[in-house]
């Protein structure tokens, strides 16, 4: 039997982007969607390109801001982009919750 680590997903993983809309996060959060993950995210500010291609896969957030109600136990990562300061109310949420927290370079 041959292995294909490229489309295997071992479970339905929940990530939530704390800072989707740089540059590299939306990215990120794009191609992790489309492997299957359950993608969620947030911003407080989001231009195109990013804000353009996060709606075309359904990931732009229908609020911008960040909403600490929506870290939750089901996530299985929070990654953090770097325009998060350190007393972001999501962030101490999943700090709180004891949830994997990973930088950008951290999750890849």
């Amino acid at each position: 039997m041959i292995f294909n680590f490229n489309t295997y997903i071992p479970f339905n993983m929940n990530v939530h982007f704390i800072a989707i809309g740089g540059a590299a996060m939306h990215n990120l959060a794009i191609a992790l969607h489309l492997k299957g993950y359950n993608v969620t995210g947030s911003d407080d500010e989001i231009f195109d390109p990013a804000k353009s291609r996060l709606a075309k896969y359904g990931l732009l957030p229908k609020e911008q801001g960040w909403h600490p109600e929506r870290i939750t136990n089901d996530l299985d990562a929070i990654v953090l982009g770097m325009h998060a300061r350190i007393d972001n109310p999501e962030l101490l949420r999943a700090q709180e919750l004891g949830l994997k927290i990973y930088s950008y370079p951290e999750y890849l």
